[in-house]
């Protein structure tokens, strides 16, 4: 159907040229638009090098990779680089797009990536169409235009969520800007409003529970409701309302160094896309209190944690959910201390099924079962995808408050089906965040948990049940063993000493991790502090704990800067 609606959609002639024009807002990176004149095409985590300036004739690693080329968020890059190379590189590519692909042909006619085109077409027509001949300038409206007609007949086959809102945003992008296509607008605002009832809760969150995603939803309402308020309309206030929702939410999942929670999907953001989110939102509301979207919150001081505190996604949702129940991340200042190995996706399939295993998170895992399990592989909008089964049904958080600390206990029965073990996590935050206190416990409680228990002892000779609690490390976190084998110094960046140190049945040891980032070529080493043990009781415990070092300040000035190259070997 998308195919018969584009070779309909490229036949019609209408009246072409702008009526106005939305003020550019997406954000590119000044370092990838130097690495694209180069030659250096780093898409999906797969680099190809072309120094003959070929985009489209290029030999395709993957899906992902065609998503990122006609989605067009690269030419961002090109307009922050923004001189005569870069200028004359965007418009050979885009114009190339329209004479190879234009017609109607190619992987690039699907709503979500057609909206997502069209954004950056309107957003950056002046700086392609710059000393353009009239021709070229002719083909690039006439293009706009039937991509428009094209999304007004397909937006609804979009998969509901990101790719929806996607579709609808460059649909009311193009109805304001281009002329002979206002009769859109209203039909997209109607559904807009729809999509935001439908798709955010209560709460501000969305079903994948992905806060990167949910970012990237905050982001596409608010460039609609500013281009409708600048072409002298107003959005539907279920889309207003939908805003204020999600802002506080984004409050809440963000750490103290600026940088989203990466749990289910989600990965860090661009730097400085989420504050500029948040301010050009115009909401005031300070972070939400209690659960945001799942995820737990605790700050004090220069530490906040983020814990994930509820149910994994389920069904269509969770095609990229990870079994990350009760798995937390740490900062300290602007400082990533513990973290989560993040989404594989970019570097292959096995690369994506490991990161959304249990081990990959920051939690008590039984050796060789995650808490959710993947399913088989099935077909979701043409592309495989394994969903979540098996997945705790029984996920519980309280929050406490002592003199002189705060902290949260969860527990989840992921593992009570197979085992009769149900984890309990404990956390304590200090009033001047300098010290945490964790405890995990495994824990068969009723009298079917403990006969399950049992016979779970008994497959494996009384051996025990072998679990791991893991503390995956920042790449910047110099990590090492320490008074004699018994604790652990994590070294920041910023000079920040923390030492780890526990209590238990459990071995100590530092081991080799990985750090998951799409905009490098492959994983990056890093450390993980893993406490491992056997439960033979019918309740194991192991406490543990991160205290900054006696002459470490409470106060310190963090002056070093990270390092700005995006492309990484």
């Amino acid at each position: 159907m998308n195919r018969w609606h584009a070779h309909r959609a490229v036949r019609a002639r209408p009246a072409t040229g702008f009526v106005s024009q939305p003020e550019p807002r997406t954000i590119g990176s000044f370092a990838r638009g130097k690495q694209l004149v180069a030659g250096n095409l780093l898409f999906a985590g797969h680099l190809v090098n072309q120094p003959d300036g070929a985009l489209w004739g290029i030999k395709i690693p993957n899906d992902a990779f065609t998503s990122e080329l006609h989605g067009f968020a690269w030419l961002d890059d090109l307009v922050a680089l923004g001189d005569r190379e870069a200028r004359l590189l965007a418009q050979k590519w885009l114009i190339e797009w329209i004479t190879l692909f234009g017609r109607g042909r190619g992987p690039g006619w699907t709503p979500d990536l057609t909206g997502r085109r069209l954004i950056r077409w309107i957003n950056h027509a002046l700086f392609v169409l710059s000393g353009q001949e009239s021709e070229e300038t002719l083909a690039f409206y006439r293009s706009l235009a039937q991509q428009t007609i094209f999304l007004s007949n397909r937006w609804h086959a979009a998969l509901p969520g990101l790719a929806r809102f996607e579709a609808l945003t460059g649909l009311i992008y193009a109805g304001l800007s281009l002329t002979g296509m206002e009769a859109h607008v209203e039909p997209a605002v109607k559904a807009l409003a729809r999509e935001c009832n439908a798709q955010i809760d209560a709460e501000g969150g969305i079903p994948t529970r992905n806060p990167e995603e949910l970012l990237e939803v905050f982001t596409l309402l608010n460039w609609a409701a500013s281009a409708l308020s600048e072409a002298g309309q107003m959005a539907a206030g279920e889309h207003l309302a939908a805003i204020e929702r999600i802002a506080p939410t984004l409050r809440a999942l963000r750490h103290s160094d600026g940088g989203l929670a990466r749990f289910h999907g989600g990965g860090r953001g661009i730097e400085g896309r989420l504050d500029h989110a948040l301010a050009s939102s115009g909401v005031r509301a300070a972070a939400m209190v209690g659960l945001a979207m799942g995820y737990a919150r605790l700050s004090a001081g220069r530490t906040n944690i983020i814990l994930d505190a509820s149910r994994p996604p389920d069904r269509a949702a969770s095609a990229n959910a990870h079994a990350s129940t009760l798995a937390m991340e740490v900062t300290s200042g602007r400082r990533p201390l513990i973290v989560n190995c993040g989404s594989g996706a970019h570097f292959g399939e096995e690369w994506r099924r490991a990161g959304r295993a249990t081990p990959s998170h920051s939690v008590l895992g039984i050796s060789g079962l995650s808490s959710s399990r993947l399913g088989p592989a099935r077909k979701i909008a043409g592309v495989e995808r394994s969903l979540l089964i098996e997945t705790p049904h029984d996920v519980r958080l309280q929050k406490l408050a002592e003199e002189g600390l705060t902290g949260l206990v969860g527990s989840h029965d992921g593992y009570v089906p197979s085992h009769g073990l149900n984890h309990i996590r404990r956390i304590d935050l200090s009033f001047d965040g300098r010290v945490i206190s964790g405890e995990d416990t495994l824990a068969a409680i009723s009298e079917a948990d403990q006969r399950r228990f049992s016979e779970a002892l008994d497959k494996n000779k009384l051996q025990g049940v072998p679990y791991s609690i893991r503390f995956h490390l920042h790449p910047d976190v110099d990590g090492e063993l320490d008074l004699g084998g018994t604790a652990v110094s994590l070294v920041l960046k910023s000079s920040e000493i923390w030492i780890f140190r526990f209590k238990g049945p459990a071995e100590l040891t530092v081991e080799a991790s990985v750090y998951l980032e799409k905009n490098r070529l492959k994983p990056r080493a890093t450390k993980q502090v893993v406490l491992s043990g056997v439960a033979l009781d019918y309740a194991t415990r192991i406490r543990w704990s991160l205290a900054k070092a006696q002459d470490t300040p409470s106060a310190i000035r963090d002056l070093e800067m990270d390092d700005a190259a995006e492309m990484q070997n």
